[in-house]
């Protein structure tokens, strides 16, 4: 049975452990609405790229758009990929970077052609350990995962968009994490290049705004230049979402691990006093035989 002072110890060191979860679990909770508000305000800006792109595909021939998907069929074993993993730079957040980085193994596996590009440390560090998974790591382009920056976001897609209209990628995915709710977040795969019609359906766009405007100095050149600007918002609120989910993955460990250390200082408290109860018996027991003896 351990002595009282290796007890008190005990609870003494749980106990800060509270005070360091309970902050950590305050410092993710208010970074989760600084990204939430970051998404807000960033949405009608790429709703209406989206709207635009759909409007201007209405009246646009897709067939020499290089942006857009074509007929052109590649076998599945030599697509050469490329795959933007989006995980944290830090852990303590529960699955969220061991979901992510398994959710990009399992594509990984498919070829042996595909290059991936990290933002995070976490996922950069769990790839170098995998070498046998036959992947170019884009190591100038591994970014660290702290706030989610435009900069970043255009910097990564510009380098992507070259590399996809060089002929060097034949497509581009981001695989991150998507916070549906406060207790629900899934871990995603979104086509970033090559785009197709669906994805902007024509029902997007009011009906009057289905005329054509006149575009100097074509369509074709406009849509050209506004769709390395939707990629880059795709990318972008891939990287908030992500950003979103992993400090409400961290908010649910360490209220998890809080309530946890509580039980713990409960459990060592009940011991405690059953040990100094026994203590104390035990000191009356020893005094009543010393006075029993001395008569």
């Amino acid at each position: 049975m351990e002595s009282m002072r290796e007890i008190r110890n005990r609870i003494a060191s749980v106990q800060k452990t509270i005070k360091i979860t309970n902050a950590m679990y305050l410092m993710a909770s208010s970074k989760l609405k600084k990204a939430r508000k970051a998404l807000e305000e960033t949405g009608p800006y790429f709703d209406s790229l989206q709207r635009a792109i759909a409007k201007i595909i209405l009246h646009t021939d897709l067939s020499n758009e290089r942006f857009f998907a074509t007929d052109k069929e590649i076998p599945e074993d030599e697509v050469r990929h490329g795959y933007i993993i989006i995980t944290s730079d830090k852990g303590l957040a529960g699955a969220y970077n061991h979901n992510v980085c398994r959710a990009a193994e399992e594509e990984l596996k498919k070829s042996p052609y595909d290059v991936i590009f990290c933002i995070g440390k976490s996922g950069k560090n769990h790839f170098e350990r995998h070498p046998e998974l036959r992947f170019r790591m884009d190591e100038p382009f591994c970014y660290s995962a702290g706030t989610p920056s435009l900069w970043l976001a255009r910097e990564l897609a510009d380098h992507v968009i070259e590399l996809f209209l060089s002929g060097e990628l034949d497509a581009v995915h981001v695989v991150y994490t998507r916070m549906k709710n406060a207790l629900t977040a899934n871990t995603e795969m979104i086509q970033l290049l090559p785009l197709r019609g669906q994805m902007f359906p024509s029902n997007i766009v009011e009906d009057s705004e289905r005329y054509l405007d006149v575009f100097e100095p074509s369509p074709e050149v406009v849509l050209h230049k506004i769709i390395p600007n939707y990629v880059k918002g795709m990318l972008y609120g891939a990287m908030v979402e992500s950003y979103a989910a992993e400090q409400n993955a961290r908010m649910t460990a360490m209220d998890s691990a809080t309530d946890n250390a509580r039980a713990i200082v409960s459990a060592l408290s009940l011991e405690y006093n059953r040990v100094r109860q026994s203590q104390i018996t035990t000191e009356i027991t020893e005094v009543i035989s010393g006075a029993a003896a001395q008569e």
